[in-house]
């Protein structure tokens, strides 16, 4: 299959463009890049040489005609604009935020600016989500942060209370983007960490309690804390909820163990072993390991996944494996990269 990629010269879309590099099955051929539009791809992803001597393009129409499949890995608010002069008949996996909520409100409130609408929500892993993706032609891609944590507290409907779930997640310095910022060079980073969008105002809240609405079936609530980490990638989320029935740590570990057994890229890890971002660096996995606070009552999760992998261009990939009809691990069949 063709494969377009816009938005290539991003830290997702360069994640994006290795992946693609070795699948069995999408063979890339539109690469675009707004603000590097014309530089070599090596000069700014060095890492790819398997796309050496090859150059970003600007962005036009023409040069998607032939895909059959287009990622889109643009800032939030862009993708929107350049739907329209994109080939009708293309699968489009949008790696944006532009349609994954389904309330124009929350849209307003969250990030501002015209609404673009919902697609197909992408979290590949669990149901009802799995099997809209492998009918739909538009998937929306979800956040890094919201993939974490919405696969974290999912099976955790069964047993506490979703209406109150408390997050605190850190995640490397990638999840900001790749454009210059002083709080993110090295010397503000390096040997600190740091709360931001403080009081629950981040943009992944709406779509972590959308998602969970579906999986649980009442209406979720989530106080999320998000932590600057002095790493360039991955995120660590601890997520705690209310218990609504008594349970121990084994049956809890049990619960989540059922409930993540078909997954290939879901790993409910043996009790006493702690998820490690390091261990999930260029990888499609996420690991999890749960426990019961007896003091308080409370469910206990730790959620692992790398940001730019899972939390982007590798479950982009897994989508559009889904929507394609292959197997959802083609192309990304390999482990982490670990210390």
């Amino acid at each position: 299959m063709k494969i377009g990629v816009v938005g290539a010269s991003g830290y997702a879309g360069g994640e994006l463009l290795r992946l693609l590099a070795s699948h069995p099955h999408f063979e890339v051929t539109a690469i675009t890049a707004h603000s590097n539009a014309g530089e070599q791809i090596t000069s700014v992803h060095p890492q790819l040489q398997s796309y050496a001597g090859k150059k970003f393009s600007a962005f036009a129409p023409n040069d998607f005609a032939s895909c059959e499949l287009i990622f889109l890995a643009l800032p939030h608010g862009e993708s929107a604009k350049v739907i329209s002069q994109l080939p009708a008949t293309a699968k489009i996996v949008d790696l944006g935020a532009d349609y994954r909520l389904e309330s124009a409100e929350a849209w307003a409130t969250y990030y501002g600016g015209d609404y673009a609408g919902a697609w197909t929500y992408g979290l590949a892993d669990i149901e009802p989500f799995k099997s809209l993706i492998s009918k739909s032609t538009k998937v929306a891609n979800p956040g890094c942060y919201a993939t974490s944590i919405a696969l974290g507290a999912a099976p955790a409907s069964e047993i506490a209370d979703m209406t109150d779930v408390v997050v605190v997640a850190a995640s490397g310095t990638t999840g900001a983007g790749r454009s210059a910022k002083i709080n993110l060079i090295a010397s503000e980073i390096a040997g600190s960490l740091t709360s931001y969008k403080f009081g629950g105002v981040h943009q992944h809240t709406p779509e972590i309690e959308q998602a969970l609405t579906k999986v649980s079936g009442v209406d979720a609530k989530i106080c999320f804390t998000p932590i600057l980490a002095p790493m360039p990638r991955g995120i660590l989320s601890t997520i705690t909820a209310k218990l609504t029935k008594k349970i121990s740590t084994e049956q809890a570990h049990a619960l989540y163990s059922s409930y993540f057994a078909k997954s290939q890229f879901v790993t409910v890890l043996p009790l006493g072993v702690m998820p490690k971002t390091a261990a999930l660096t260029g990888s499609n996995h996420v690991q999890i390991q749960v426990a019961v606070d007896e003091h308080t009552s409370r469910l206990v999760i730790s959620v692992a996944i790398d940001n730019l992998g899972k939390g982007a261009a590798a479950q982009a990939i897994q989508n559009a494996n889904l929507m394609c009809g292959l197997d959802e691990a083609a192309g990304l069949n390999f482990d982490g990269l670990g210390v």
